[in-house]
């Protein structure tokens, strides 16, 4: 298991929660409905997946506090991107009908616990493997 410096598991585990409850909410004041949080499959995860008119959002939450010398957007890199189209074709597996996807990336600022900026990545990367 990899530790970041300062910063254990459980705190982490804390500012994602965080981030991802932030998410939703916005999602849910802009219309989207949640389907569900944090879906797993064998090599991957997918923190949101929320549906408004007819498209699917797979949504990846990076949380960060203010000052973190990486951006949460530079953390959903090629990599991260294959696992989260793979975990999404995994769910679309199970699906009786055709649906339209895309891939959003959210990202949460926090300072003190509490979350001073959210930016929200519409159609943030396509399932084409790079």
């Amino acid at each position: 298991m990899q530790r970041k410096m300062g910063i254990d598991h459980t705190q982490r585990r804390k500012a994602g929660n965080i981030g991802e409850d932030a998410v939703c909410g916005f999602l849910v004041r802009h219309g989207y409905e949640i389907i569900k949080r944090n879906f797993t499959v064998r090599g991957g995860e997918i923190d949101i997946i929320a549906e408004k008119a007819d498209i699917i959002a797979f949504v990846e939450v990076k949380t960060r506090e203010h000052g973190s010398l990486t951006s949460a957007e530079e953390a959903v890199d090629p990599v991260k991107q294959r696992r989260i189209v793979q975990t999404a074709q995994a769910f679309c597996k199970g699906m009786l009908e055709p649906v339209c996807c895309r891939f959003d990336v959210a990202a949460v600022e926090l300072e003190n616990g509490r979350v001073k900026k959210l930016r929200y990545y519409v159609n943030a990367f396509d399932a084409s493997m790079k």
